[in-house]
């Protein structure tokens, strides 16, 4: 069933003044931290270089070897989910403008698609 005229416009609008007041949703969206492919690839190494010490340490009658190795494959997953430094962005830049004024370096898909349906919604 169509939402009404009425409460299509109190649900657009309660979307909008989230977008602009809720400092999670807008960190979340726009800050850039992110899983960087960098911290992927080592994590993923330190992983297989552990499991293989896990390995020899099961084989060999040397505990203190697969320990090691355990602790190293810990160390590649904490590293590998670990989201990057490099894409912050600060808070003042982080706040949402007003509609119908681009921002400058503002070019994700996810603004673009924001912006154009703020501009539909303001048209209507």
């Amino acid at each position: 069933m169509p939402l009404s005229e009425q409460e299509q416009r109190l649900l657009d609008e309660m979307e909008r003044h989230l977008m602009r007041n809720d400092a999670d949703v807008v960190s979340a969206s726009r800050d850039g931290r992110g899983l960087s492919y960098r911290n992927i690839v080592y994590g993923t190494l330190l992983v297989l270089l552990g499991l293989g010490g896990l390995i020899v340490g099961v084989a060999v009658p040397v505990i203190a070897v697969g320990v090691v190795g355990f602790v190293v494959m810990l160390a590649g997953v904490i590293v590998a989910v670990t989201p990057s430094r490099t894409g912050t962005v600060k808070a003042a830049d982080a706040a949402p403008s007003a509609p119908g004024k681009p921002q400058a370096g503002r070019t994700s898909f996810m603004d673009r698609m924001n912006d154009r349906w703020d501009r539909r919604q303001e048209d209507r």
